[in-house]
C-alpha cells in the first residue's frame, strides 16, 4: 500500500492541482485535520479519519489497505506536519508519495504581485519565532501566523523591539470569499485580532553592515550613563565566545555599548540590556536604533530580581551590580550551570567578589587585566594618558 501526502492548496478548490483531485476521488480513506476533512471535494469517500499529529496519523494507517490519502493545507513541503509523518512511515516500509501543492507564500506572492524567493521565510505557526531577527537580515521576512501567535502579536514585538515604523501587510483567508489585505505599520496593526488563516510580510528592518568587534566609544551616545570602552568590549565579546543564536544578558548596561556589541555579534539570538536607571535605558533605545540592534531587548529595574523571568543564557556579561554580584551570578547559573560569564570589574573589592561568587559554583576564575593608553595632542607632541586598570574575570567550567 502506498500512502499518499496530498496538498490541498488554499481554500479555494481551485487552488488544488489536478494530481491532488484525482487521489482524492480514488482514495479508500482520507485522514488529516477536521477542518479540511470537513471541506473536501464532491465525490470523496465519507471514510474520513480526523487527525494530526504524525504518531496519530500513523496509528490509523496502520493495518488499512484501503488506499490513504493524508491531507494537509497550502504545500506539504512547507512547514508542514508531512515532515514528521514521512520519517515514521519509512521506518514502517510503508510507501509515501508527496504530492505538492500551492502555498500559502506563493499565494501572498501572487496577491502583492512581488517575486517570494529572496523573503526570509519564518513559521509562527503554533511555535516561538524571533521575529527582530527575522526582519533583521536585510530582505523581507513572511511569517506564517496561527495559534497564539497571530499579525497583532508578531506587530507588537516588532514594536517593542523599536521597529514600530517598519511596513508590514498582512493576508487574511487567501484564496477565500473573504480574502482580504492589509496594510501598514508594524506600530497601526501591533494588538489587531486577525484570523487564524493570516499571514504577515514584514519588510526588511535597517541595519549596519556587521564588522569586527570593538566599535569606536565615539559612536555611541553617551551621556552621563557609564560605558564600557572599545578595548574591554572588544576582549570582553572575544571571552564570551558569542554565537550567533545565543541568549545573552548584559547586567547593568550604562549606556548599552556592551549591549549592542552583543546584539550585533548573535543576529538570530537574543540580548536583554539590565539597567535601573531611566535615563541610561532611554539611551540604550537611541543606541539600539542608532546601531540598529533590533534583537536587543531593554529590561528596566535592578538585578537580580530584573532577571528572574528573562529566559536562561548562554552567555552573561555583568558590567554592574550594585551590591548584587553574587545574587546576579547565582541565578544565572540556576538558569544554565554551563553559562559562560565574564564580569567587568575596576574595583578590586568588585574583582574579589567576582571571583568568590564564581568559585562557589565550581567554576574556575581566570583574571586578565587590560590597561590601556591613548593619547592626547599636547603642541606639537602626542602623549600617552592612562585609562583606568580594568579586570575581565571569566568564569569557565572545565570537563
Amino acid at each position: 500500500m502506498q500512502v499518499i501526502l496530498a496538498s490541498l492548496g488554499g481554500g479555494c478548490p481551485e487552488t488544488m492541482t489536478a494530481e491532488c483531485a484525482a487521489a482524492l476521488k480514488r482514495a479508500g480513506c482520507i485522514l488529516g485535520a477536521k477542518r479540511l476533512l470537513e471541506n473536501l471535494p464532491q465525490g470523496c469517500t465519507e471514510n474520513r479519519v480526523a487527525a494530526v499529529k504524525p504518531q496519530e496519523l500513523l496509528d490509523a494507517i496502520l493495518g488499512r489497505r484501503d488506499g490513504c490519502v493524508v491531507v494537509y493545507s497550502g504545500d506539504a513541503g512547507f512547514y508542514s506536519g508531512a515532515r514528521g509523518l514521512l520519517p515514521l512511515l519509512r521506518e514502517h516500509n510503508i510507501p509515501a508519495r508527496v504530492l505538492p501543492g500551492i502555498s500559502s507564500v506563493q499565494l501572498f506572492s501572487a496577491r502583492l504581485g512581488r517575486p517570494w524567493q529572496d523573503w526570509e521565510l519564518v513559521s509562527a505557526h503554533g511555535t516561538e519565532c524571533n521575529a527582530a531577527a527575522a526582519v533583521s537580515k536585510g530582505k523581507p521576512a513572511f511569517f506564517l501566523t496561527g495559534g497564539t501567535l497571530g499579525p497583532g502579536e508578531i506587530c507588537q514585538r516588532l514594536t517593542g523591539a523599536g521597529l514600530g515604523s517598519l511596513k508590514v501587510t498582512v493576508g487574511e483567508n487567501l484564496s477565500y470569499p473573504d480574502e482580504k489585505i492589509t496594510c501598514g505599520t508594524a506600530e497601526e496593526l501591533a494588538g489587531q485580532v486577525f484570523p487564524s488563516l493570516s499571514v504577515l510580510l514584514a519588510e526588511a528592518a535597517p541595519r549596519l553592515e556587521r564588522r569586527c568587534p570593538g566599535l569606536p566609544d565615539e559612536a555611541f551616545l553617551r551621556g552621563t550613563a557609564p560605558m564600557t570602552k572599545q578595548e574591554v568590549r572588544a576582549a570582553a565579546l572575544s571571552k564570551l565566545a558569542v554565537g550567533p543564536s545565543d541568549v545573552l544578558w548584559d547586567v547593568g548596561a550604562g549606556t548599552g555599548s556592551v549591549s549592542v556589541e552583543l546584539a550585533l555579534a548573535a543576529p538570530e539570538g537574543q540580548v536583554f540590556a539590565v539597567e535601573c536607571e531611566q535615563d541610561a535605558c532611554a539611551l540604550i533605545r537611541d543606541n539600539r536604533r542608532k546601531f540598529s540592534a533590533w534583537n536587543l531587548q531593554i529590561v528596566e529595574g535592578r538585578a537580580p530580581q530584573a532577571l528572574a523571568d528573562l529566559p536562561a543564557p548562554d552567555a552573561v556579561f555583568v558590567g554592574g551590580t550594585k551590591g548584587g554580584m553574587e545574587e546576579i551570578i547565582d541565578l544565572a547559573l540556576a538558569k544554565n550551570k554551563n553559562a559562560r560569564v565574564c564580569v567587568s570589574a575596576i574595583a578590586v573589592e568588585t574583582l574579589s567578589a567576582a571571583v568568590a561568587a564564581l568559585t562557589k559554583h565550581g567554576l574556575e576564575a581566570n583574571v586578565t587585566q587590560i590597561a590601556v593608553s591613548r593619547t592626547r595632542p599636547a603642541g606639537k607632541l602626542h602623549l600617552l594618558m592612562a585609562n583606568n586598570p580594568t579586570f575581565l574575570i571569566m568564569g569557565e567550567r572545565h570537563a
